[in-house]
């Protein structure tokens, strides 16, 4: 049994898309609110708010006038925020985790998204969706969907919504028709080398859109922050970025569907980029802080992948 997500581009009406503009909100004021509570406490050395206690507040601040809007959001939504908090704070204390932190305050128009963790909540009939509090709603259905759903998240961005849709779905495991190996390096200017000297030249999608990138930003430089006129030539920056941003994705799946179809075996580096981008300047008698970042930047391992 395996996991797998579909994902389609929503066509959602007025109504519906002012509505996936104000859940995502919501939820982020609720993840900030309780944050907040929490930092408080930590500082004060109280204990800290659990999800069974959040929730608890969560139903209060619904009957309350000033945290009342909180309503207008699905239940579920908003409790799925509150255990999403509720896991970070434990990986935050949790020795085994290697990358622990303090979760952070969640800024708007970064990761806008909300999630029906509900099967029963969800239909799907032909190309269409309903989810609570939405309705039914059009997507660009591209492709079946097979499995038992088992959730669905809504994400916006540039503009436009999307679904996925997480299913369960059971698969027999084959052997690879074809049994053979390559290794491949990963560059800057050739973006793959293989050992059978073959090479894959990058997509270049900011290089072909740059100079049109360049000229919706001098328009936008040029207009009075948050007014309209501003408001729209952000729309078409945030477009631009998105199309850069959906032709590498196109690029690297489908290389990389092509490479692990054509071989049961692939070699290839882990490059650690936060070591690479770390600056290392000084000289021989002084050097930099970071020099030993620098060394072991390369990390070899093997993949087999079953198709």
């Amino acid at each position: 049994m395996i996991k797998k997500a579909f994902k389609f581009r929503v066509k959602p009406n007025d109504d519906q898309l002012q509505k996936m503009h104000k859940y995502p909100g919501h939820g982020r004021f609720l993840w900030n609110k309780v944050l907040s509570m929490n930092l408080e406490r930590l500082e004060n050395k109280y204990k800290l708010i659990w999800y069974v206690e959040s929730s608890y507040w969560l139903t209060l601040w619904k009957q309350s006038e000033e945290y009342g809007f909180l309503k207008e959001a699905p239940a579920h939504c908003l409790q799925q925020k509150l255990k999403d908090l509720d896991k970070a704070f434990k990986d935050a204390f949790d020795k085994k985790q290697p990358l622990k932190r303090i979760s952070k305050f969640k800024r708007r128009g970064l990761n806008d998204s909300f999630r029906f963790p509900d099967p029963k909540s969800i239909q799907i009939e032909n190309r269409r969706i309903k989810l609570p509090k939405l309705g039914w709603m059009g997507f660009h259905k591209s492709q079946s969907i097979e499995g038992t759903i088992k959730n669905a998240a809504v994400t916006r961005s540039a503009g436009k919504g999307c679904i996925s849709i997480q299913v369960e779905q059971k698969v027999h495991q084959q052997a690879h028709p074809v049994d053979g190996a390559i290794g491949i390096d990963l560059g800057v200017k050739t973006f793959v080398a293989c050992s059978n000297g073959k090479s894959f030249d990058p997509a270049n999608a900011f290089k072909n859109l740059r100079s049109k990138l360049a000229k919706i930003q001098r328009h936008l430089s040029r207009k009075k922050k948050f007014s309209e006129n501003w408001k729209k030539e952000k729309r078409k920056t945030q477009n631009i970025h998105s199309k850069i941003c959906n032709i590498r994705q196109d690029f690297q799946h489908k290389l990389s569907t092509k490479l692990s179809k054509n071989h049961a075996t692939i070699v290839t580096e882990s490059l650690k980029m936060g070591h690479m981008s770390k600056s290392a300047s000084g000289t021989a008698e002084h050097p930099g802080k970071n020099v030993r970042a620098k060394l072991g930047l390369k990390q070899v391992y093997f993949r087999s992948r079953v198709v």
